[in-house]
């Protein structure tokens, strides 16, 4: 099976989509596959597009070049849509409309998480469904770290590729102020690790510079638990990384984050998030128990998307007689304009 990922992989903390490309390329060569990220052969099995917009420094085709692909080159590729992004993400608006034009060429749409399969981004005549994210445990394990012995103060963590304001500035932010109020001061420790929001700074929460790989996980697990107040997060990874270094989850309620998290930690809102950090204080022992049985690992989600596309292959004449690239040929014109 040849497979076409259309993402360049890049060294160095690039964030949680470059480290899925990069697990998924290599889980496919360790099972005798071959993954490319041009379409210039002609004997590609499975397409696999992961971001909607063409100027993205790491996109290596476009839905254009795929429908383009399929009319005029090899008409029995398979295309699958990974869908990881939103709109509500971002506050942006641009977003869910590239991901419902995109769409239009998939045969089948994967969702990393089912609060974004409920979005209104995809078209409906398309096979759909949720294969979650998961984080690399031969990097991100918990070999190294020591759990809170309740001696000194509760160190957090969270990390972010993006310094999006909604990752969750309003609760770091606000975990910053806490740091300096003397119901708090000698019980808590806030480290935050990648990009800043411009001209935003902590006054007394550590940053850090965004780490990739070991170096990551060695901060991680300097830390005895792992804060993530993303709103609207889709399918994050940074929880991922954290709870498999064995750091019990302080997540809020919003997004993908429930789904992901639900049994691994405490639940907060912005309106009980001192209570919620209470009572994972109270419960921490109990919490980091649970993690050794985190599910969501980097192996899980690679062997999800292999099982897929095998599938895929194996139905292969049904999904051909399915597909209808010119349904709508607006569509299609759509797909070769700049998105």
């Amino acid at each position: 099976m040849k497979v076409a990922i259309g993402f360049q992989i890049q060294d160095g903390p690039w964030g949680g989509g470059n480290r899925f490309v990069k697990s998924l390329s290599e889980a496919l060569l360790a099972r005798g596959h071959h993954a490319v990220t041009t379409l210039v052969d002609a004997d590609i099995d499975i397409i696999l597009m992961v971001d909607p917009r063409w100027r993205h420094p790491n996109l290596t085709f476009s839905s254009g070049a795929v429908l383009r692909y399929l009319l005029f080159r090899n008409p029995r590729a398979l295309v699958v849509h990974r869908i990881n992004e939103c709109d509500e993400r971002k506050n942006t608006r641009s977003i869910n409309g590239k991901l419902k034009t995109v769409n239009y060429c998939a045969d089948h749409t994967v969702f990393v998480g089912r609060w974004l399969q409920d979005l209104d981004l995809w078209q409906c005549s398309s096979q759909s469904s949720v294969i979650t994210n998961g984080a690399d445990t031969a990097t991100f394990n918990p070999l190294g770290w020591s759990r809170w012995a309740r001696r000194g103060p509760l160190r957090l963590v969270t990390h972010h590729w993006g310094g999006n304001w909604m990752k969750g500035f309003d609760i770091y932010s606000r975990v910053d102020r806490m740091l300096d109020q003397p119901e708090w001061r000698d019980r808590i420790e806030f480290t935050y690790v990648g990009n800043l929001p411009s001209g935003f700074r902590f006054t007394t929460a550590k940053h850090v510079a965004p780490l990739d790989g070991e170096a990551l996980a060695g901060e991680l697990r300097r830390h005895h638990g792992y804060l993530t107040a993303s709103i609207n997060e889709p399918g994050g990874n940074h929880q991922n990384e954290g709870a498999l270094c064995g750091l019990p989850l302080l997540y809020r309620d919003s997004g993908c984050m429930p789904e992901y998290c639900d049994g691994f930690g405490v639940c907060f809102t912005p309106d009980n998030f001192e209570n919620s950090l209470t009572r994972y204080i109270d419960e921490y022992d109990y919490w980091a128990d649970q993690m050794p049985s985190y599910p969501h690992t980097s192996a899980r989600t690679t062997q999800n998307y292999v099982a897929l596309f095998e599938r895929m292959l194996d139905d292969r004449e049904g999904l051909l007689k399915k597909r209808q690239l010119w349904r709508k040929p607006g569509a299609v014109l759509r797909n070769q304009l700049p998105l």
